[in-house]
């Protein structure tokens, strides 16, 4: 008698896939650029609120009967802009900010583009040299230290306490900059346009009005803003050159919003500040909707 043995089957476990060192060096490298957004993410959202909240003050503050320091719903009132109003230098300080703004603006657009065309049309020896160390010596000797000899030429050429002193130092400074930043608008141009104009019989200015300048025009368009902005929050040459409070523009006259304490008047300050930032902002909109602002190669146009 054989009695059969059946085999007895033995379970059979799975192998478990253990990841290669390639997959976890990409599994790793994904986290750290999952983190690395999120961290991301959380600095920009600090920083824009660190930028938010001075513009929220700004905006809720002339509204607020009391204002303070510190950023708080406001006890709403427009009795600031009646105190405001009572001042007789508050309004017309806006408009003298406005002129000057609008004449440096005019002579620095008018003679960059001259001065950008000439160097970017015409081989001068030395062309990048002068054009790098007008750069350069603008941004080393700032306003504040050739204040003393700027102030020495005004008054021996007779130019104290009047706009047209003003105008030529504060356009004096910020033209090499402008000259700089056109030129690259400039070069950018193809001159088969401009030989086009010439052969129909157009001159240099005629060739720079209708030619040059409308493709050149977001660039200028660019210029005009960043001069009027320079301009609006300047504080040192009209203070020094100005005297007539009459005169001072409105960076100028804010400095003077103290109460008969010495302390910082909020409510006057805050009203200011408010109409202050309102034009510039304004002629910002205007400009970006008519010309628009856009990227070409690194500069801004």
């Amino acid at each position: 008698m054989t009695t059969s043995t059946t085999p007895t089957s033995t379970p059979t476990s799975t192998p478990t896939s253990t990841p290669t060192p390639v997959q976890k060096v990409a599994r790793d490298a994904t986290v750290r650029h999952f983190l690395a957004r999120i961290a991301f993410a959380i600095i920009m959202t600090v920083v824009g609120l660190l930028f938010a909240l001075p513009m929220v003050w700004l905006v809720l503050a002339p509204f607020d009967a009391t204002p303070t320091l510190s950023l708080s719903w406001p006890d709403w009132t427009l009795d600031n802009f009646a105190r405001l109003a009572e001042n007789p230098y508050a309004l017309r300080s806006i408009g003298n900010s406005l002129l000057l703004g609008i004449g440096t603006m005019v002579i620095v657009v008018v003679l960059g583009a001259l001065a950008a065309y000439a160097m970017s049309r015409i081989r001068i020896p030395g062309r990048d040299g002068i054009l790098y160390g007008l750069l350069l010596l603008s941004s080393i000797v700032t306003g504040t230290a050739a204040m003393v000899p700027t102030f020495q030429i005004i008054t021996q050429l007779g130019l104290i306490n009047s706009y047209v002193g003003v105008l030529l130092v504060l356009a004096g400074g910020i033209l090499p900059t402008v000259i700089f930043i056109l030129k690259d608008f400039m070069d950018s141009i193809p001159k088969s346009y401009e030989e086009s104009a010439r052969l129909y019989g157009a001159g240099p200015f005629r060739i720079l009005r209708d030619v040059v300048a409308p493709i050149a025009r977001p660039g200028l368009a660019f210029i005009a803003i960043w001069t009027i902005v320079q301009v609006w929050g300047n504080f040192l040459v009209p203070f020094i050159l100005l005297r007539s409070p009459d005169l001072q523009p409105a960076a100028v006259l804010m400095y003077t919003f103290y109460t008969e304490s010495g302390q910082a008047d909020l409510r006057l300050i805050s009203t200011f500040a408010l109409l202050f930032s309102a034009p510039v902002l304004l002629i910002y909109f205007v400009v970006n909707r008519r010309y628009g602002f856009r990227f070409h190669g690194g500069i801004k146009s």
